[in-house]
């Protein structure tokens, strides 16, 4: 059997569309050999124990549903190819896929949603596929899912952080420990990341070295400048040049811990999380 699964609610609520329109492009209808199914209130880990080495899945969504699927099957051996058809707003995983390790037609995934890297925040801990925010990028998302609420379908997020950046976003002081070393305080942060990819945030290539299949993470922190160069640096992080910026510090770690003195908002793979004082990440 082949399955189609998809999210209704991803690419602004345009997700079965874009599962119809994967059937299409096969030349096949929902029938005995493809069967579409919904996966708001799938029970991925009883639908996974259901599926054989014979059968096929097509996993149409964006990264937040990919974030769930890898969250939802942690530790699940999945016996059957699992391929991405992006369906999101952002797809960073696909891009960063695309570029870093390409391959012809479509491709597995099931690789790349195993021993994925950890974070621990406000007392739960949940893996990540690209990356972490916390800081401006946090506060973003936190008013986008105000407007969404709102009702506003469409969304332009990169005017939305420079409208933040210029007047209301303010900046923490940031206690950084890399690999249980030395910390550092860190004044002024924009933004403190951990990257498992190299994109998120809808194509900001915020950690350009980084390799999702190494056993390590980037940390990435904007700091110290004002919101006229902070301004005028940010379009860099579209093609990954802000890392050679003197505003911008870069650690590879294993092992990440920010604290900021102000309760900040933070996004993981997209997913809002308020008042968050701190974060540890691991891989």
């Amino acid at each position: 059997m082949n399955y189609v699964l998809f999210n209704k609610l991803a690419n602004n609520g345009e997700g079965e569309k874009r599962a119809d329109a994967l059937l299409t492009s096969l030349g096949v209808t929902e029938g005995d050999e493809y069967k579409k199914i919904g996966l708001v209130g799938l029970d991925m880990k009883e639908f996974i124990g259901g599926v054989t080495a014979e059968d096929i899945i097509y996993f149409v969504g964006g990264d937040g549903s990919l974030n769930r699927l890898a969250n939802d099957l942690d530790g699940v051996e999945i016996p059957c190819p699992v391929y991405l058809i992006s369906g999101g707003t952002g797809n960073d995983f696909m891009k960063d896929i695309v570029e870093n390790y390409p391959s012809e037609g479509y491709t597995d995934i099931r690789e790349y949603i195993k021993n994925l890297p950890t974070i621990r925040v406000n007392g739960e801990e949940r893996k990540f596929i690209n990356g972490i925010g916390y800081g401006i990028d946090g506060m973003c998302c936190e008013v986008a899912d105000q407007m969404k609420a709102a009702g506003k379908k469409k969304i332009d997020y990169t005017s939305l952080t420079i409208r933040l950046l210029l007047f209301k976003y303010k900046c923490p002081t940031a206690t950084v420990t890399i690999d249980d070393g030395k910390e550092m305080k860190i004044e002024k942060v924009w933004l403190a990341s951990a990257m498992n990819g190299r994109y998120y945030g809808g194509g900001m290539k915020e950690a350009p070295d980084q390799d999702r299949k190494g056993d390590s993470l980037t940390c990435v922190i904007w700091h110290g400048s004002g919101k006229i160069k902070t301004l005028a640096s940010f379009p860099s992080i579209f093609k990954g040049e802000h890392v050679k910026k003197d505003i911008v510090s870069v650690f590879p770690a294993k092992k990440i811990k920010v604290k900021f003195d102000i309760p900040t908002a933070m996004q993981i793979d997209g997913d809002t999380v308020l008042n968050v004082s701190e974060y540890e990440v691991w891989k």
